[in-house]
């Protein structure tokens, strides 16, 4: 789609907004502005309005926006205006199922929005010792986790930060290391990898942030959030396991600082929509499937239609639950046959 002046100073403008967003007013009037933005220059998602009868100049509150269904990464190239991407995320995905691909127009807005995630809750990433225990993310191209915890470990002014595969001895010895020193420390792991290091090198690690990924990747069975971080603890001798939520689609990110209760990233807000009715937004407390607005997310789609299950707060902080299974998908799934 070709894209004129006038876009591009719109774009521009609503850059300089995202990275200044902090407050809940300039959230949902930089929100809607996105949404007016993308309706008219994202031709998918102005097609999918279209199929919904909806015309954008009547959309006037947040509750009321369509979220586009996540399916359409696995199955188009999503994009607002016309341009090359600079990168390509992509999911894992399976033999039986397509992965979801994320055209990624700047990487340094990308960086410096996961940046500013983390700092919202933690601080600056650069006072962190930052240690990625990322198996099967780092065995494939185009992890976006992969990506950030790369400039997080770039960006650490501790020169012992680095990514573990199969050195493990080695991150045994610098976690031991930055205990006895009293050096801030951020070890992030794939679920699977973290329990795995919990069942062969219990130790002592009280004072050191454990976040967990998700995801078992087909490695160890599935268990619940609530139970890995009960053995994590155990093994570990720390009070709480944090968390980290994030997707291929998405260039933000939440965090949990425990009991598995996110908190978004300032240029992210999570709703929940009723299961039978993904038009209907669910009450407060109530489970449902959850609805991402990304700001960040200004050069594909803001409003995302996730198929995870959860519960959101009042307080704009929500719990992971699960996953939808293709039924209970099924509003979504049609649109997407349609488009």
């Amino acid at each position: 789609m070709k894209v004129g002046n006038k876009a591009r100073r719109i774009r521009r403008n609503l850059i300089d907004r995202v990275k200044r967003a902090t407050l809940k007013e300039e959230f949902d009037a930089l929100a809607l502005d996105l949404f007016r933005y993308q309706s008219k220059y994202n031709p998918l998602y102005r097609q999918f309005l279209n199929l919904l009868g909806i015309v954008s100049p009547e959309i006037n509150r947040l509750e009321d926006i369509p979220f586009l269904p996540i399916q359409f990464f696995k199955t188009h190239n999503v994009e607002t205006g016309s341009w090359e991407p600079a990168l390509t995320f992509s999911s894992s995905g399976t033999t039986a199922s397509a992965t979801s691909r994320h055209l990624l127009r700047d990487p340094g807005f990308y960086r410096r929005n996961a940046r500013r995630g983390f700092s919202h809750f933690y601080g600056p990433v650069a006072d962190y010792c930052v240690l990625a225990l990322l198996p099967s993310y780092m065995e494939r191209s185009g992890s976006s986790l992969v990506f950030m915890a790369e400039d997080f470990i770039r960006q650490s002014r501790y020169p012992q930060s680095g990514f573990f595969l199969y050195n493990t001895k080695e991150l045994i010895g610098i976690l031991a290391d930055c205990k006895k020193n009293a050096v801030p420390t951020l070890l992030l792991g794939v679920s699977f990898a973290l329990w795995e290091l919990a069942e062969q090198y219990p130790m002592d690690l009280g004072g050191i942030i454990i976040m967990e990924t998700g995801g078992m990747k087909g490695r160890r069975r599935e268990i619940t959030r609530e139970e890995l971080h009960g053995i994590l603890m155990a093994a570990f001798q720390v009070e709480t396991i944090h968390s980290e939520y994030g997707m291929t689609e998405l260039l933000s990110q939440a965090y949990s600082r425990g009991g598995g209760l996110f908190r978004p990233a300032p240029t992210m807000r999570v709703l929940a929509r009723e299961i039978t009715d993904p038009f209907t937004l669910q009450q407060s407390g109530k489970t449902g499937a959850l609805n991402i607005i990304d700001l960040a997310n200004l050069d594909t789609i803001s409003f995302i239609a996730t198929d995870d299950l959860g519960r959101v707060y009042e307080d704009g902080s929500f719990e992971v639950l699960g996953r939808l299974d293709a039924s209970d998908a099924r509003g979504c799934n049609l649109l997407v046959q349609d488009v």
